[in-house]
């Protein structure tokens, strides 16, 4: 193919969707640019980046269920900033694969079907990922579309691990460990790889909005803090994490919550939130002086902590800790307390280094190395997207 060719990707969220444009150079995919648009602001608009300049582009398309008419404007106002129609392929991120699909696959109808299948697993995201590929089916049939999966990565963790102390009849039918966020630790093993072979052991912490960590031994998922569902594990901006079921079947029985309560009460309003009762936002959160702001923090780092020690004992030794994502990636403030918190593991932080967020923040003495990495979700789908496009 011409390298002139271009392939997008879409990684869509619960409210945001990540617009990647990659030439396709070779054997490689190289990003040229990347837009955003977030639907929860008003006007919406598509925020792009090519190169050194920034493009705020509003757009007059009413967001629909199938969103047919923002992808159009989408696909029109590209046209203005790259050669648009030399578009080959789409690739998409999908939370969830099931037990079905390890790897990243080409979409045609039954795929999609199959995808869709899942949503069961994935109620707030999968629906997300699914509007864009069939608004590009209906805009663009002939585009190739392909799909790449948060779950797959983890599909190399031990049944053991996996399962959860409930009838095997329920773990038979899916009731299980999937965990998560498998894009972005694909891309952090990587890196791990090139610039910290010896890193054999390691934590990997993404913190984001969504917030989850993952135990790689060489590479390889072994563990992951996010289970059966996104809920699981840390504690995220409006997400729990960990919670005992016994506080589900209380809500339920002596609060008489609906089902959809108790789905608003989990996924939008506990978290950081609901501890602080002030924002979703460490940032803003380590700025406020309220007593409630500072709890919020100090439960997650100390949750963080205590699931860094869990994957120790998974993983028989720890070598290195990762920090990636918006918060992993940009906040020392949180590093620090995580890093506080696992001293007796011999953890200990240069603060000069941590405060610049250097590849290496941790200190020549520390028994523990310490990394902060970029990560890039969207160069992983595009990676995915072109190699099935080569094996055609």
């Amino acid at each position: 193919m011409p390298s002139t060719d271009l392939l997008l990707t879409f990684n869509a969220g619960s409210s945001t969707v990540k617009i990647g444009i990659f030439a396709m150079d070779g054997a490689a995919a190289r990003r040229i640019g990347k837009g955003v648009i977030d639907f929860r602001a008003e006007p919406l608009s598509l925020d792009l980046t090519k190169g050194s300049q920034t493009f705020e582009m509003p757009l007059k398309a009413e967001v629909t269920d199938d969103l047919h008419g923002v992808v159009d404007e989408v696909f029109a106002l590209l046209a203005d900033h790259v050669d648009i129609t030399a578009t080959r392929a789409a690739g998409h991120r999908v939370v969830h694969g099931g037990d079905r699909f390890t790897k990243a696959i080409a979409l045609d109808a039954a795929a999609i079907d199959a995808v869709d299948a899942l949503t069961p697993l994935a109620p707030l995201h999968q629906p997300q990922a699914l509007r864009f590929i069939r608004a590009l089916r209906h805009l663009k049939p002939h585009l190739a579309q392909t799909a790449s999966f948060d779950t797959a990565f983890h599909a190399t963790q031990d049944d053991l691990v996996r399962r959860f102390a409930i009838p095997r009849a329920l773990h038979d039918e899916g009731v299980k460990r999937y965990g998560f966020h498998g894009l972005s630790y694909k891309f952090i093993a990587a890196v791990l790889a090139s610039k910290a072979p010896r890193a054999a052991k390691a934590v990997v912490a993404h913190f984001g909005s969504g917030a989850s960590l993952c135990a790689l031994d060489d590479g390889v998922s072994r563990d992951c803090s996010m289970g059966f569902s996104t809920l699981d594990g840390i504690p995220m901006a409006t997400r729990p994490g960990w919670l005992d079921a016994g506080v589900i079947l209380h809500l339920a029985g002596e609060k008489k919550q609906s089902f959809r309560e108790i789905e608003d009460l989990l996924y939008h309003r506990s978290g950081l939130l609901g501890v602080s009762g002030i924002s979703t936002d460490t940032r803003e959160l380590l700025k406020d002086g309220q007593p409630e702001a500072r709890q919020a923090i100090d439960l997650f780092t100390l949750r963080i902590a205590g699931e860094i020690g869990r994957m120790a004992a998974t993983l028989n030794g720890l070598d290195t800790i990762v920090f990636t994502a918006g918060i992993g990636e940009h906040q020392p403030e949180i590093r620090n307390g995580v890093a506080k918190r696992l001293s007796w593991l011999g953890l200990a932080i240069d603060e000069k280094a941590n405060a610049a967020g250097d590849f290496t923040i941790s200190t020549g003495e520390s028994r523990i190395a310490a990394h902060v990495i970029a990560t890039d979700e969207e160069q992983v789908i595009a990676d995915e997207a072109l190699s099935i496009l080569r094996s055609d």
